[in-house]
């Protein structure tokens, strides 16, 4: 086995050319032939049991050469990368230059490399002080959610539907004098002022009372996600049945008594006020940490590859595809409803990839600079803490070397970010 390693015209580029003995490859079709033999369905032998030359001339004589090369392929490359001390960041693009019995395997692999990081001023740099103070307003918004949460729904009969409150209502859509799929509802509960229906529906709710039935007339959104109704006017027959109010609670002592451990409304009012300026004090840090990296990142010129900006694309999907099954949509149907193109949705995050490689390259290259290193009583810290919070025991946790390594690079990535902070003129 050898390989020859030689950069492209293209910047954090490497071509790398393997070649694999004959023996080798033939070594390893036989494996492949004995893996998959099973599958052969030959007139004159039983299933499976066909010899290998007996396959090769039924099927052709490369019958085993795609299986064989990917085995070798799986067995080599990372191997050969990491004995040539190459990180490759890409899928490699591969090109078979030689294959078939009796003859060495020969191939290419042209891939993206780590690119150089030459940091620019990451000591000393200025940035702007970042400050949120507590105010009344933020005080009473808390207040106003916990009214929310304790409020009760009354049903009332004498009066006109108002904007906030919660209507019953039967409802059926047409387009064009048809009645179109999904456009039907009985006994639908719809929150006056919302927005969750159709722009103009629920304003022509407003006014109407008990047992009234009404025809409103809309026009669906022209990015609307079904494309069948999408720019066009509907007309929905509507019955009222219910209206309901939400009933607040009054703010004084008594509800401060109801729903925490304080006597008096006052002693309430200060304890939100104690649990936003902590709240504040984790966000002013977060966002401190943030403008700094970004400062460097700022100040610092790398050519970064686009097969990492793909990758952190990918990652990026992923994550979201994760989110969205909890309500459950696929990323396909998201996508959809956005009105967009797989590629153009992959391209609205590139900017935010880019930033997010930069930021990280940049961090890596600190933790170099400064010789920023992770003990291993702080990995067992961490690993003591996680054992905690999912029911596991420390030596579980340490057996598994991937974690440890993960604890180790996340330790020293925050290390670096809290001396970068540390070393910021803040005006």
């Amino acid at each position: 086995m050898s390989i020859k390693v030689e950069k492209t015209d293209n910047k954090n580029e490497l071509k790398l050319e393997f070649t694999v003995e004959a023996k080798k490859f033939d070594e390893t079709m036989k494996k492949v032939y004995f893996k998959t033999v099973k599958y052969f369905n030959i007139p004159g032998f039983r299933k499976g049991k066909a010899p290998m030359n007996i396959v090769e001339r039924h099927y052709g004589k490369e019958i085993f050469y795609e299986d064989t090369f990917n085995e070798i392929l799986q067995e080599v490359y990372e191997k050969e990368l990491k004995e040539n001390d190459i990180t490759a960041v890409s899928y490699p693009d591969l090109d078979v230059k030689q294959i078939g019995k009796g003859q060495d395997l020969i191939f290419t692999a042209v891939v993206q490399t780590k690119p150089e990081v030459k940091l620019g001023k990451y000591k000393g740099i200025e940035i702007k002080k970042i400050e949120y103070n507590v105010s009344d307003e933020d005080i009473n918004h808390e207040l106003g959610h916990m009214q929310e949460k304790n409020s009760r729904i009354i049903t009332v009969e004498d009066k006109a539907v108002e904007n906030g409150d919660i209507t019953v209502i039967d409802f059926e859509g047409f387009v064009d004098g048809v009645a179109f799929d999904g456009g039907k509802a009985d006994g639908h509960e719809l929150t006056i002022g919302s927005n969750s229906f159709i722009p103009g529906f629920e304003d022509q709710i407003i006014g109407m009372k008990i047992d009234e039935e009404k025809e409103i007339k809309v026009k669906f959104p022209e990015e609307y996600f079904s494309k069948d109704l999408a720019g066009k006017d509907a007309t929905f027959k509507v019955k009222l049945h219910e209206i309901k109010k939400k009933q607040l609670p009054k703010l004084d002592d008594e509800f401060a008594k109801d729903v925490s451990e304080f006597d008096t409304l006052e002693e309430l009012k200060t304890s939100i006020k104690e649990k936003l300026e902590k709240e504040n004090e984790q966000k002013v840090k977060y966002e401190t940490e943030e403008a700094v990296i970004k400062a460097i990142c700022d100040n610092t010129n790398i050519d970064i590859p686009s097969g990492m900006i793909q990758t952190e694309i990918d990652n990026m999907e992923k994550d979201m595809e994760n989110r969205l099954k909890y309500q459950g949509l696929t990323l396909d149907m998201y996508i959809q409803m956005l009105g967009k193109t797989k590629e153009e949705f992959r391209k609205e995050y590139e900017k935010q990839a880019k930033e997010a490689v930069k930021s990280r390259l940049v961090l890596e290259a600190i933790i170099k600079e400064e010789k920023i290193e992770a003990a291993e009583e702080e990995v067992n810290e961490k690993l003591k803490e996680m054992a905690e919070n999912y029911g596991k025991t420390e030596e579980e946790l340490k057996t598994n070397e991937n974690l440890k390594n993960y604890l180790k690079e996340s330790i020293k990535s925050q290390k670096a970010i809290e001396f970068v902070v540390k070393n910021t003129k803040i005006k």
